[in-house]
């Protein structure tokens, strides 16, 4: 029986790829900061460990990566972190330190497999030089450096792979879905709510899961997985949260890319006078989100074994949580 360590096991992501190892038959391992509740979170079988990686020491490390086939690596901060500015300063302590680390003691254990939970933002970065992902904007500048990172540090001892994950959808016990914030913004709003006319990948937790043991057992080194299983518009997200709220979908209002990117600037240099800065310039973001930013489903669907999935189904379910959420705070 195989062994994998799962770095952030009670996260969403990471909880649902923990669960699909287990029932694949891997003795896993999972590693995750010790927060209320996250001790019965995962089934019998699962030995976890409740311990923030950073404070931890090598030694620590290696000692519970000693005798592991495979790490995961499923933890770190998203772009909805608005972080004092330079954005690139904090994602780079936050996101890129925490994996050279892991990767080098893993190599230093004899790991064979290193799986990193990466983003999308990469994928359409490289497509699309223009957006300033890779020079202008800390959250997928740091992620970009990540991969590049991670894959070297392994180069020529250990098997490192990345998921670039764009939208995911599912619930977990316990857990506020990163869909609550877009839930809480749309509650708030009156009259239209305005999107751009642009789409992108989507997957479910169960995608997810299922593609985390094919990069497992078939990932390539140096693989970089950009995994799709819905072409999802801004438009159908927001028309689902709308009709979970009560609202009227009609309320949703595609609007052309100027007007949005004038407003969007101001922000960003409001934003930028209070000495934050968005990971992802504003302006930037509605750039990308007027594009179609989806990639072939079969492109690694057939590599890594993920199976197709009810992805609007899990998109309803997941709003519908957080809809409730919303109420129940407001009661």
């Amino acid at each position: 029986m195989q062994e994998v360590l799962v770095v952030g096991a009670t996260g969403t992501l990471g909880y649902h790829a923990t669960l699909e190892l287990h029932r694949r038959g891997y003795a896993v391992t999972g590693l995750a900061l010790p927060e209320p509740g996250a001790a019965h979170l995962l089934p019998a079988g699962v030995e976890l460990v409740l311990e923030d990686l950073n404070a931890m020491s090598d030694g620590e490390l290696a000692n519970l990566l000693v005798g592991k086939h495979a790490v995961v690596y499923a933890a770190g901060f998203d772009d909805r972190v608005v972080p004092d500015s330079p954005a690139a300063h904090f994602f780079y302590e936050v996101n890129v330190r925490p994996v050279q680390r892991v990767v080098r003691v893993a190599r230093a254990t004899r790991v064979a497999r290193f799986v990193l939970f990466g983003s999308h933002t990469v994928e359409w970065g490289e497509m699309w030089p223009e957006l300033g992902f890779r020079t202008r904007n800390g959250y997928p500048r740091t992620r970009f450096v990540q991969e590049e990172v991670a894959v070297l540090e392994g180069e020529g001892a250990m098997t490192v792979s990345v998921l670039r994950l764009p939208y995911v959808f599912g619930t977990t016990p316990g857990r506020t879905s990163l869909w609550q914030v877009f839930v809480d913004r749309v509650a708030a709003q009156k009259g239209d709510v305005v999107v751009q006319g642009g789409s992108t990948s989507s997957v479910t937790v169960r995608q997810v899961a299922q593609a985390t043991v094919g990069a497992i057992e078939r990932g390539v080194h140096g693989g970089r997985y950009a995994i799709n299983g819905y072409d999802l518009s801004y438009a159908e997200l927001h028309r689902v949260i709308c009709r979970e709220l009560g609202r009227s979908p009609g309320d949703v209002v595609v609007a052309p890319l100027e007007p949005q990117l004038a407003s969007m600037e101001r922000y960003d240099s409001a934003t930028a006078s209070m000495g934050k800065e968005h990971g992802i310039h504003m302006a930037d973001a509605v750039r990308f989100q007027d594009r179609y930013a989806c990639t072939p489903t079969r492109l690694t669907q057939d590599v890594l074994g993920y199976e197709d999935d009810d992805v609007p189904a899990a998109m309803t379910e997941t709003i519908r949580e957080c809809v409730a959420r919303h109420a129940a705070r407001r009661t």
